[in-house]
């Protein structure tokens, strides 16, 4: 699948986003008309999709500047000049709809969602087996999904956009996040009755029926539906995945695709275009060989403290210092330490995204489930290979008081804990602890307004 990824496909560049807008211009029927003539187009098509995921409007930063610096996980270190102050007022609720990082994910989420529009479109146009149909579907739906799943998180108001866009006249609507999400269901329930339950292992990073069923978990458990929350992610349960012994084992270029892995961004080094850019963004200057350390994303105190005296999993994820290559110093920096790497060059790593693993699913499952022996069962799984000793209902705290603390602290720097704390109503409170004032959403960017007649800015 990685390198798969590598490839550039000249048509898709065609159907996707040629302007920075929502309101697509049309697509090139006669490039479109061209491009699809037999299965194997399709399978091109959908690596296009995927690689879309690397873009910088996705998981390779806005993701992480939205759903952690927002958060009490993260901020963006010291320097709050120049670009780095589009960071910083993200973090303190200060950021304004012409923000470059809300502006990119808007766009480049739509860029993926475009390109999976044209595939299910078109996906009856071309014989093929009904198996390869079933795929090449399943995978768009669980794409676009994805996709729809990040902005209604950021921005709730979005438009939802089902169709190919053919017409640059066409009419654009809002859709509030309680439409966007039963969409995603829908699509999602969908996508898990075509997805295989695994790929060969050339073609290991695509979307599975694992992926769609904890996804859909996800949407559910956002809409209140935890009944059905429990069905999907009860399903997981028996596909096989089962949490890696090491916490520590979870990282590394090494260690991807592992057994608890049920959905990452792929990524590859070595000069491709593939690589990704985490191990840069995240480790502090002299850190590295090859490229520079920014020491963005930089862990709060707020995160080294709320993990429990003797979690192993703390000194796997971050850490206080360094010690500076050059001089054997030992420097005093908060650093995330999961995406470590040696990088190829700059900003070009072997390191995956992990966007969806199994402690994730069995976390969610006794969310799902409710307070009980049973849902202290799957927490206590978590805990007990993170060195830590059972709870139960006689621990103090509420129950989704413990079980947002430990969301927190495992999936740390995973972009889960701004979702968390708004599908937990805690983001107020979270954010209080810190001296500040948490905003529920994302302004929508402002170009999206000025050519988008009867758009309404989010409070």
């Amino acid at each position: 699948m990685k390198a798969k990824l590598t490839v550039v496909i000249l048509a898709f560049l065609v159907m996707s986003c040629g302007d920075d807008f929502t309101n697509l211009a049309p697509i090139s029927q006669r490039n479109v008309d061209n491009f699809f003539t037999n299965a194997n187009d399709f399978e091109l098509a959908v690596n296009g999709a995927y690689s879309a995921l690397h873009l910088d409007g996705m998981y390779s930063q806005s993701l992480w500047v939205m759903f952690e610096m927002r958060s009490d996980n993260t901020d963006q270190g010291p320097d709050v000049t120049g670009l780095a102050n589009e960071l910083a007022v993200i973090h303190i609720f200060n950021e304004n709809s012409l923000n470059q990082f809300l502006g990119d994910m808007y766009r480049d989420h739509y860029v993926l969602i475009s390109r999976t529009n044209v595939i299910l479109d078109r996906l009856g146009e071309v014989t093929m087996s009904d198996a390869q149909r079933d795929q090449i579907q399943g995978q768009a739906l669980f794409l676009r999904s994805l996709a729809y799943y990040n902005l209604a998180i950021a921005f709730a108001n979005v438009p939802l956009i089902l169709n190919e866009v053919t017409d640059i006249n066409q009419s654009i609507t809002q859709s509030n996040r309680q439409a966007i999400l039963e969409q995603i269901a829908g699509d999602l329930s969908a996508a898990e009755g075509l997805l295989p339950d695994s790929w060969p292992a050339s073609q290991q990073g695509r979307a599975t029926r694992g992926a769609a069923l904890a996804l859909l978990g996800k949407v559910h458990l956002m809409l209140g539906n935890n009944g059905q929350a429990e069905t999907a992610l009860r399903a997981v349960t028996t596909l096989g995945y089962s949490l890696v012994p090491d916490y520590a084992d979870l990282w590394g270029a090494g260690n991807e695709n592992n057994s608890e892995s049920i959905f990452e961004v792929q990524y590859r080094a070595g000069g491709l275009g593939t690589g990704s850019p985490f191990t840069n963004y995240f480790s502090p200057s002299p850190f590295l060989q090859n490229g520079l350390g920014n020491a963005r994303n930089r862990p709060t105190e707020s995160m080294w403290e709320a993990y429990e005296a003797g979690d192993l999993r703390r000194d796997i994820s971050m850490a206080r210092t360094y010690v500076n290559p050059n001089t054997n110093e030992v420097v005093e920096a908060l650093h995330i330490l999961k995406y470590r790497s040696e990088p190829f060059q700059n900003n070009d790593s072997d390191v995956n995204w992990p966007v969806l693993r199994y402690a994730d699913v069995l976390l969610m499952l006794a969310e799902a489930i409710g307070e009980s022996p049973e849902a202290y069962g799957y927490i206590n799984q978590v805990r007990q290979r993170a060195g830590l000793p059972d709870i139960d209902a006689n621990t103090p705290g509420t129950f989704a008081d413990k079980l947002l603390q430990e969301r927190r602290v495992e999936l740390a720097f995973e972009n889960h804990r701004w979702p968390d704390l708004i599908r937990f109503d805690r983001a107020e409170q979270a954010m209080q602890q810190l001296g500040l004032t948490a905003r529920m959403l994302f302004p929508i960017p402002q170009r999206e307004i000025d050519v988008t007649p009867g758009f309404t800015q989010n409070p």
